[in-house]
């Protein structure tokens, strides 16, 4: 059987207490006023596209880790594109090769169990390669819903292999059903939610639990010697799910609903990678993914989860926080408050095709150059090797610099130039194995950036055409602990 080789996580620095929600919004939502814990965000730059390549970067953080993929899904329900691949995105953005077949998943909050699924089934034929899943999602919630509060932003990734890996593929169960429990009309921005008590009451109690009870006694099993629960369901939900099914209550997976929120599609596999972090070999993890149906995937740990760890996963994604005190800004970020920034902002933001296409091993993929008779690394390649004791033309070979890492040169906080997120901070990163790079740098305070300070990169938005809808990407130098 197939299994589960790697995974990994990104949870949004930045949070938003619910206490600042309802400290904002109570007065049309009297419940926001006793929110409790916190939900993660994106800024201005993140999106479900971004927190997919950290995700999958997490799991799989060198090149060498990367090889041999054959196949790459993005699920998601919120993709910044309807028609573009934006898993072709993620994986130029990985490094992988042309070769790698390259899809996008949506429709439901069951697009990342359903594609890991289906990524499971496939790396169960002969000659099958390893197969990435990426789920994420950045949701938007109308201002003063339970949906805001409840919402988080984040992305997880599990890589599917034809070996047993860490994670041993024990037996399926899917059911289809278009049970409508919420609804977002293509072209709309918000979900339609319906009555919770109809959603847990005619859907969670009626739909999951027959499903969970055929896998069960498909894999020859007890309920009770079911160690881990995955279940993405508001706490009291869960529990009569688990008393439904015969699963042990205590077996049930912390949700951590109050340090991120639900993040949406992904939720299922963050929780999934967080049991993992801290699974013991011999213990039976049940994975269920909820919408328009249920997935139910059961995996036996094995000895080999004691040899992998992710770069940050869910734990180290969760720690690294800041908080976000500004309401408003949380709703500039969203697009949902029109904030006048001035006539610096009216820049157009127009993407030249030919040369994003030309280039895009360079700016996508951060692909460098090194000469290949001095060893000196520029960016951006040129023909000429910029070592004034070399300059040897035509010597350039592709460099990856993404997972380098680097150390501030020269930095600018520039208060008048345009930001989303004033300042905007920018300035020259030596990479670690030479060179150097002017490039605009991403989650710093004003105040925070440091001559010397170590910086990794991070993929992000760097401009959005709002005219023509379309985002270009780029990398950034963020500080070495930030996701």
């Amino acid at each position: 059987m197939p299994g589960i080789a790697a995974w990994g996580a990104c949870i949004p620095r930045l949070r938003l207490a619910r206490s600042t929600i309802g400290a904002a919004m109570g007065w049309v939502n009297k419940g926001l006023a006793a929110g409790r814990g916190e939900r993660s965000i994106c800024s201005w730059d993140e999106d479900s596209l971004t927190l997919a390549v950290e995700a999958a970067r997490d799991a799989l953080p060198s090149m060498e880790a990367r090889a041999g993929l054959g196949h790459v899904t993005l699920a998601s329900t919120t993709l910044p594109f309807a028609d573009r691949s934006n898993a072709a995105v993620l994986a130029t953005a990985l490094g992988l090769g042309e070769g790698t077949l390259a899809q996008d998943a949506s429709g439901s909050q069951r697009a990342g169990t359903a594609a890991l699924a289906q990524a499971l089934a496939a790396c169960g034929a002969p000659g099958a390669r390893p197969a990435l899943v990426v789920a994420a999602d950045r949701r938007f919630a109308k201002p003063g819903s339970d949906q805001e509060a409840a919402y988080g932003h984040g992305a997880a990734a599990m890589l599917a292999t034809p070996g047993d890996g860490v994670a041993k593929l024990v037996a399926t169960r899917h059911l289809t059903a278009d049970f409508v429990d919420h609804y977002r009309g293509s072209g709309e921005a918000f979900d339609y939610t319906l009555e919770e008590r109809w959603t847990r009451e005619a859907g969670w109690f009626e739909l999951v639990p027959g499903t969970l009870k055929a896998l069960i006694e498909d894999a020859g099993l007890a309920p009770a010697s079911v160690d881990h629960v995955v279940i993405s369901a508001p706490a009291a939900a869960a529990k009569r799910v688990a008393a439904l099914s015969g699963l042990r209550e205590e077996a049930l997976a912390d949700t951590l609903a109050g340090r991120c929120g639900d993040t949406g599609c992904g939720h299922p596999l963050l929780m999934f990678g967080s049991v993992l972090e801290r699974a013991s070999p011999g213990e039976h993890v049940l994975v269920v993914g909820f919408g328009q149906g249920v997935d139910a995937l059961l995996f036996r740990v094995t000895d080999a989860v004691r040899g992998f760890r992710p770069a940050r996963g869910a734990e180290g994604c969760l720690a690294d926080r800041r908080e976000e005190t500004s309401y408003t800004r949380f709703l500039s970020h969203c697009g949902l408050l029109a904030v006048d920034f001035g006539m610096r902002a009216e820049r157009d933001s127009r993407t030249a095709m030919t040369v994003l296409w030309r280039k895009h091993e360079d700016i996508t993929g951060f692909t460098g150059g090194r000469c290949r008779d001095c060893g000196t690394v520029q960016f951006p390649r040129s023909r000429v090797c910029v070592n004034p004791d070399c300059r040897r033309t035509d010597t350039q070979e592709p460099h990856r610099l993404a997972e380098s890492a680097g150390r501030i040169k020269t930095f600018t906080e520039d208060w008048l130039a345009y930001s989303a997120r004033p300042p905007l901070v920018y300035g020259n990163v030596a990479f670690e194995e030479g060179g150097n790079a002017f490039i605009e740098f991403a989650d710093f305070e004003p105040g925070e950036a440091k001559v010397g300070a170590p910086v990794r990169f991070v993929f992000r938005l760097k401009d959005v055409d709002r005219v023509r809808g379309f985002r270009r990407y780029f990398w950034k130098a963020a500080p070495a602990g930030s996701a």
